[in-house]
């Protein structure tokens, strides 16, 4: 069997703090930053990878419209019935889709379906496949959208700044 990656651990723990803080309903992002300033003191904590501290952090900032996307793509479920972990990997992995362009969209649509293999149900990982394949699809769209504002500003290049 193959050797996980750092990358797919980093995804893993992502999903491992995305279901935690939704059960504990605090902020992901703000278990980031306590989990950073505990392993100071405490090294059996483990530290958070860059990866996954910037996966929790885009989703803090995006989340609404990654649920948006995601809940306009089920179909006979709605996203609060969803098993926790599923809606973790869902939200994860649509973040990744439209954000990290150094990714392949197949990659991230694998990484997700093993996720689901290793963390939920027997019916999650074609699922979880069957939803982010449609998502997927707009990825290239959300993707050129991104690479058109001004990385300085945030505001699209061909449009002012508001006042």
């Amino acid at each position: 069997m193959k050797q996980p990656g750092t990358r797919h651990k980093a995804r893993r723990r992502a999903v491992d703090i995305l279901f935690e803080a939704e059960a504990k309903q605090v902020s992901p992002a703000q278990l980031v930053a306590e989990r950073r300033e505990l392993v100071r003191s405490d090294e059996s904590v483990g530290a958070i990878h860059d990866y996954t501290a910037r996966v929790i952090e885009g989703l803090a900032d995006d989340q609404e419209q990654i649920d948006s996307v995601i809940s306009s793509h089920l179909r006979e479920w709605t996203l609060p019935r969803l098993p926790a972990v599923d809606r973790a990997i869902l939200r994860l992995a649509t973040w990744e889709l439209f954000n990290s362009v150094d990714v392949d969209t197949v990659v991230i649509v694998d990484e997700a379906v093993e996720l689901a293999k290793e963390l939920s149900t027997d019916d999650s990982p074609a699922f979880v496949n069957g939803v982010l394949a449609k998502i997927a699809d707009l990825a290239p769209q959300v993707r050129a959208a991104a690479a058109a504002e001004s990385p300085a500003t945030g505001n699209p290049v061909n449009r002012p700044p508001s006042q």
